[in-house]
């Protein structure tokens, strides 16, 4: 499983990331990545903003990790001022530049929405996110109540695209 995009805008881009901040005075700009590894971030180009109900291409020139961020230089932007009018603005990617991936993974975007049923086929409600614990990654499930599902074996038994279901051994009341 991969988490390389956390959110969705529609059926053809990924949330991949947001501008969060200035780096130096030549128009570069701060990264916060939703990829992992976050560095990530740097292979998917172009970005896609949207600038007042408008999808816009950014390209990046470079980018490089910088301590604990990310930072990037935008095609044509020169300065300070010019960066700062992209402050707070979501980056996306189209689906089409995520990597095919091997059979049985899938992108967390992917797990949103499924309905979770458990081996005594009571739903306990759909996918609303996922959470990286560091040791696995969880599916945070929704319905009478919310429900943490390791998202692991021998608790995840089989994610069914095609059903639009994910079957685990979890008991509904836990």
């Amino acid at each position: 499983m991969s988490n390389s995009a956390l959110s969705t805008s529609d059926n053809k881009r990924l949330l991949i990331g947001q501008i969060n901040g200035l780096f130096g005075v030549q128009g570069w700009v701060k990264i916060f990545s939703h990829t992992h590894p976050r560095k990530n971030i740097l292979s998917y180009q172009p970005w896609h903003v949207n600038v007042d109900g408008n999808w816009q291409t950014l390209e990046i020139v470079q980018g490089r990790v910088q301590g604990k961020t990310i930072v990037a230089q935008i095609k044509d932007i020169f300065d300070k001022e010019q960066a700062r009018a992209y402050m707070g603005t979501d980056l996306y990617i189209e689906k089409l530049q995520l990597s095919q991936l091997k059979a049985g993974e899938y992108y967390w975007d992917d797990l949103i929405g499924l309905k979770v049923i458990n081996k005594a086929k009571i739903v306990l409600g759909k996918v609303s996110n996922l959470v990286d614990t560091g040791s696995n990654n969880v599916l945070v499930v929704n319905g009478e109540k919310e429900h943490w599902v390791p998202y692991i074996l021998p608790f995840l038994i089989k994610v069914d695209m095609d059903n639009q279901t994910i079957l685990v051994d979890w008991d509904e009341n836990f």
